[in-house]
Order: C-alpha cells, then sequence, then structure tokens
C-alpha cells in the first residue's frame, strides 16, 4: 500500500525541507523512495531520520509542488527534525537501512513515535483530484501531453462537483504550474 503523505526531513544543519511523497508501508517498515535528485533523500541519508506527515490540507501537496514550502513546524519529539503544525498525525522515523539506485534509492524506516493530533474526517472528491493532480505536476517531463490533459479533464468533475476555497486554490496553483510548462516546453504540448 502506498500513503500520499508530506516528508518532512532537516539538513545535519537543522534547515527543514518539505515535500510531497508516496510512501509504501510494508510489514514493520516505510519504505521511502525519492527521485534523484532528493533533497529528502540527502537528508535522510545525513540525518538517518525523517517525518511523516498525514493531512487533509491539499494546499501543503499542491504548495510545495509550485513552490510553496513555506508551512508552519513544529519540533518532532524522538528523532532530529520537525513536523508539520497542522497535521492531522505524525510518523517520526528511524533509517534502518537503504538500497542505492540510480533513479529511486529505496530507504526502509522504522517508526519510533506516533502521534494523532486531529481528527480525520475523510476526503472529498475535490481533495483526491487536487492529490492526482499534484501528482500530475510532478511528472509534467515523463507524461505524454494527451494523458495530462484527459487526466485534468475527469479530475476536474470532482473540483467542480465538491471544491472549497482551501481546494480552488490549492488547484488554481497546480494550473498555474502546468500553464508556465506549457509556455517553456510548447513542442511537448503541441504533440498529442
Amino acid at each position: 500500500m502506498i500513503r500520499e503523505t508530506i516528508i518532512t526531513s532537516c539538513s545535519p544543519q537543522g534547515v527543514a525541507h518539505i515535500a510531497p511523497m508516496g510512501v509504501h508501508v510494508l510489514d514493520g517498515e516505510m519504505l521511502i523512495m525519492p527521485f534523484r535528485p532528493s533533497t529528502t533523500l540527502d537528508n535522510v541519508l545525513a540525518t538517518r531520520s525523517a517525518v511523516i506527515n498525514y493531512t487533509d490540507d491539499v494546499r501543503v501537496f499542491a504548495g510545495c509542488l509550485t513552490g510553496r514550502r513555506d508551512w508552519p513546524l513544529h519540533p518532532a519529539e524522538r528523532v532530529p527534525g520537525q513536523r508539520l503544525a497542522e497535521t492531522l498525525a505524525h510518523a517520526e522515523l528511524e533509517l534502518v537501512r537503504w538500497e542505492e539506485d540510480e533513479l529511486r534509492p529505496k530507504l526502509y524506516c522504522r517508526v519510533v513515535h506516533e502521534a494523532n493530533h486531529a481528527p480525520f474526517r475523510g476526503f472529498n472528491r475535490a481533495q483526491y483530484s487536487v492529490l492526482e493532480a499534484a501528482i500530475l505536476v510532478s511528472r509534467l517531463h515523463m507524461l505524454p501531453w494527451d494523458k495530462i490533459e484527459s487526466e485534468l479533464a475527469y479530475l476536474r468533475i470532482g473540483l467542480d462537483k465538491t471544491a472549497g476555497p482551501n481546494e480552488l486554490e490549492a488547484w488554481g496553483w497546480l494550473m498555474d504550474t502546468i500553464d508556465a510548462f506549457k509556455r517553456a516546453n510548447p513542442d511537448k504540448a503541441s504533440r498529442t
């Protein structure tokens, strides 16, 4: 199973980095597989720790992918690092082992502390749409343009039916990023 989360990690100097990332839930471990190059990868290898943040605020996912990484943080309790201040829950991780790979190294971690901060009340379809659009934005350079457009058209249905102000703001950030990508890469956008 893969959970869509926000990973917070810190450099050895204590500089926090916030990144959306799918985390694989294994039997007794969490597997993080960042694409290279990756600040998260560098930080986890240097400090042997990270924090998984579980949030329903999709603006954090969209924001990180569109240059908005200044989210309030609190110190972690058992690992060197920080967690999102407004996260619903978090899990503090310790790196157990890692496997090298040119594209996506595998970081196997164990949970050393977990805490719940607020109840999870479920996702609406607009939140799902923003999460999926954020994943598309993270892969604009890898996916065919017709796939991106068709998936966005489908995701827009759920957004239009159930979005609140946070989802609309996050969607707008993502669409601005896609528009900028299209302008910067007219050859890719014209190929369908």
